[in-house]
């Protein structure tokens, strides 16, 4: 595998990664909502601090390009489109570029 390759892989893998913990953060935030999980436990408050510090600035931007997408029956789809377009990404730029050849 080329340099190039190794590079888009490893951004492949990152932006799978990005994805992962965007679920979380929705999970999560679910589990806070209906009070499954204490939102006062120390490891459920650095795991959420973690995600949203990852997640909510993109979120953010995306609410703020879409402001319907925050008030549909009270469920944010933010998070659904942040999650289509990583994998848009992925699957479209980053994925084919780790085929050895690809490039030339």
């Amino acid at each position: 595998m080329d340099v190039i390759g190794f590079i888009f892989y490893v951004l492949h893998s990152l932006a799978r990664f990005y994805a992962i913990i965007v679920l979380v953060h929705v999970i999560l935030s679910l589990l806070v909502a209906f009070n499954v999980v204490n939102a006062h436990n120390q490891f459920v408050s650095i795991v959420w601090r973690f995600t949203a510090s990852l997640v909510e600035p993109v979120l953010a931007y995306i609410r703020r390009l879409l402001p319907f997408l925050r008030n549909l029956g009270g469920f944010d789809l933010s998070p659904v489109i942040l999650l289509i377009l990583v994998h848009a990404v992925d699957i479209y730029f980053l994925l084919p570029m780790t085929v050895p050849g690809y490039m030339r």
